[in-house]
């Protein structure tokens, strides 16, 4: 068998369709849209993601991120702003998500806690406080002010989000890098807020809620922001 140290093996890696679509049916060009700044470690964020605003009374109050569809928690949703838990916690003042989630959060941000059994409420757990990335190799533990009332599990998908996770408040209008993990930066972007008629079908995380926030309205395959 000949010797492959050191050389290069012949491979090929196979990845998905990527679909060129266009969001807007109406003109771009008359669409009221702000200039923003999206808080880094979500990823690539898609052309026609919903958008929320970071809530917190520090941290990284002020900048965009991913709105949350909270009608139903099933774990398969849309929702690149959530951090997983990665253990159960309850009776506590932390939580542990994976290393690289924890780099959407930064200390100072108000946090949520939610839970398929409590879909749509939440519990509020107050300003984070640290974030120890360095103690366990698998996994990171965020310490905020405001003990966990109940137990939060991974078998009901429990998550923690920033404040301001569901209200939305536009569209992307196109896809941004925000980064991952610890190299992440954040990213400066196009918000979609009024006067557009968008293919609903790119509309990534377009709930009931977040319709009623931008007041939006389905009609066929286009939704109306008005």
């Amino acid at each position: 068998m000949a010797n492959l140290v050191g050389k290069d093996i012949p491979n090929m890696t196979y990845g998905t369709q990527e679909d060129y679509r266009r969001l807007y049916f109406s003109e771009p060009t008359a669409a009221l849209k702000v200039p923003v700044t999206i808080q880094a470690g979500f990823g690539v964020l898609k052309m026609g993601t919903v958008m929320a605003e970071n809530g917190s009374a520090a941290g990284n109050d002020g900048k965009l991120i991913p709105y949350d569809p909270t009608l139903t928690i099933t774990g398969t949703e849309n929702a690149p702003g959530r951090a997983y838990l990665v253990a159960n916690s309850g009776g506590a003042y932390t939580v542990n998500v994976t290393i690289e989630d924890s780099y959407k959060f930064a200390v100072g941000d108000d946090i949520i806690i939610v839970d398929s059994d409590l879909e749509g409420a939440a519990e509020n757990l107050g300003a984070i406080t640290a974030i120890d990335r360095t103690t366990y190799a698998s996994y990171a533990v965020i310490t905020f002010t405001t003990i966990l009332s109940d137990t939060f599990t991974t078998a009901k998908f429990a998550y923690v989000v920033c404040e301001g996770y569901n209200t939305a408040v536009g569209v992307l209008e196109k896809s941004v890098d925000t980064g991952k993990g610890s190299t992440a930066g954040g990213a400066l972007g196009a918000l979609i807020l009024s006067n557009a008629v968008l293919y609903k079908g790119v509309l990534l995380n377009m709930d009931a809620g977040a319709l009623t926030d931008l007041s939006a309205t389905d009609r066929g395959q286009f939704t109306v922001i008005k």
